[in-house]
């Protein structure tokens, strides 16, 4: 090894065992300051119920830390009262402990996380475990504030796992649980601006220009390969919509787009590419070609009983360009005629 090619290793090496401190700091410290929100949340939560101390507390409570500790800080009155609610929402949780020591998952999760997730969390997320899902996704793929609140808002937990597939009698476990997990079921384009009518290459066309969006839809771990992915067999041209690798499941996924309803012979073309993909570009240490048709639209037992008989995995799920509302909260929205009359009533009594 010659001088030169000695120390680029030695400076990649050090750079590496950098970056490394550097996050254990970062967890150290997210962790130490989660302990301190919870320890605080308790004693006020505490003091309240023994005490018989209401809300006024917190004003007066904010104003003298900053004041005697004007150089701390995260204590407005809001972020004392999201303490609070903290201590409540996970009052079983006697200690917040570093990753490498936590006993429990959930103490694990508790401590890993910002503190603006768990705001944002308590705040959107009633339901407990729930929440916790969403904290183990956003420690698996490093999902940042915003991204967090999209895949709320797109209600990422409910369509996890849920397409139609063949999954459990054409992969062994536990690749058939962790390759239904990965896809879901609908996947949502509202970052497009398509208008009907729309070809699928116009489809095709626009998610590619988002690749970046239309890779967070997909979820951690796809890595594009590419769109009209050339395949020749027999001396016969064939191109698949768009290839990916994902890097966790080890294999590649073909995806193909389709508008309007599902039909039963989208399988057998599917069932093709994934044959051809497995024969020509798969690694020996790769595990079978995933196929996934993406339709406007499918009856979902219908789907099943067309996948039931096909060799190769594959799953069908439907895309939206805009989330639908659903109907219980469409009925509790204001109507347009009710949004113009409370304007007015407010203009009145301003006057």
């Amino acid at each position: 090894m010659s001088e030169l090619t000695f120390y680029k290793t030695l400076l990649i090496d050090i750079k590496q065992r950098i970056r490394q401190a550097q996050t254990k700091a970062i967890l150290s410290a997210n962790s130490e300051l989660i302990s301190m929100y919870w320890d605080i949340g308790k004693m006020l939560a505490e003091k309240q119920k023994v005490a018989g101390w209401g809300a006024a507390v917190i004003p007066r409570l904010s104003k003298d830390i900053r004041n005697e500790l004007p150089e701390i800080k995260g204590f407005s009155e809001r972020n004392i009262g999201r303490m609070i609610a903290f201590y409540r929402e996970y009052p079983a949780s006697q200690t917040f402990l570093p990753q490498a020591v936590a006993k429990l998952p959930e103490e694990t999760l508790l401590a890993g996380i910002p503190w603006g997730h768990h705001c944002l969390l308590i705040e959107k997320i009633k339901d407990v475990p729930v929440r916790f899902w969403y904290m183990e996704q956003t420690a698996t793929n490093g999902w940042n504030r915003d991204t967090l609140a999209a895949m709320i808002k797109s209600d990422q937990y409910s369509r996890q796992g849920s397409l139609a597939n063949n999954f459990g009698k054409t992969l062994a476990m536990p690749q058939s649980e962790l390759v239904r997990q990965a896809l879901k079921d609908p996947y949502i384009f509202d970052f497009l601006t398509l208008t009907e009518p729309y070809a699928e290459r116009e489809l095709e066309t626009e998610l590619i220009k988002h690749l970046e969006k239309f890779l967070v839809e997909l979820g951690a771990g796809f890595a594009f390969v590419g769109r009209q992915y050339h395949l020749e067999i027999s001396d016969k041209d064939f191109y698949i919509d768009l290839l990916f690798y994902h890097l966790r499941l080890r294999c590649f996924i073909v995806i193909e787009l389709k508008k309007g309803e599902f039909k039963p012979e989208y399988a057998g073309k599917m069932n093709f590419y994934c044959s051809a993909v497995d024969d020509l570009l798969k690694h020996t240490t790769d595990e079978k070609t995933i196929g996934l048709i993406l339709c406007e639209s499918k009856d979902k037992i219908f789907a099943e009983y067309a996948l039931r008989d096909i060799h190769k995995p594959i799953g069908v799920s439907e895309y939206e360009l805009t989330r639908s509302l659903p109907e219980n909260l469409k009925g509790s929205l204001p109507s347009i005629e009710e949004i113009e009359k409370e304007l007015s009533r407010n203009q009145e009594e301003n006057v």
